[in-house]
């Protein structure tokens, strides 16, 4: 298997977004989700532009960060944990954490064929 994809995205570039995901990705925000199927359909959802009622909300510039790292590998399937931290408005006070765990599968290429989020929110 090729090395999975890694980059930093600009903000909500679709080329960018898209080049993370084979054409056949199946994309789960829940574990319990219908899959967003397709490279177009993921990047729609990610951009908030999708008439299904999938989108992701975008979060503005400076109000959130996150990190993760892959702590088990498998042939093509990769398991990653880290956390992501929002603030209303930049360099404000932390608002909210959630510990996220990532399921993910990559094709030949190292492009994302399936992914699965699992996130909890942080209690404060």
């Amino acid at each position: 298997m090729a090395r999975p994809v890694r980059r930093r995205l600009a903000q909500y570039d679709p080329t960018e977004i898209g080049a993370l995901f084979s054409d056949d990705v199946v994309y789960r925000y829940h574990p319990y989700d219908e899959p967003i199927v397709g490279r177009e359909a993921v990047v729609a959802s990610w951009l908030h532009d999708d008439a299904g009622g999938t989108a992701s909300t975008r979060d503005e510039p400076g109000t959130y960060q996150a990190a993760y790292a892959p702590v088990a590998v498998d042939g093509d399937v990769v398991v990653a944990q880290g956390s992501t931290t929002y603030r209303k408005q930049p360099g404000g006070p932390v608002h909210q954490v959630y510990d996220n765990c990532f399921l993910m599968r990559f094709d030949a290429e190292g492009r994302c064929r399936e992914f699965t989020e699992f996130y909890v929110l942080r209690p404060g």
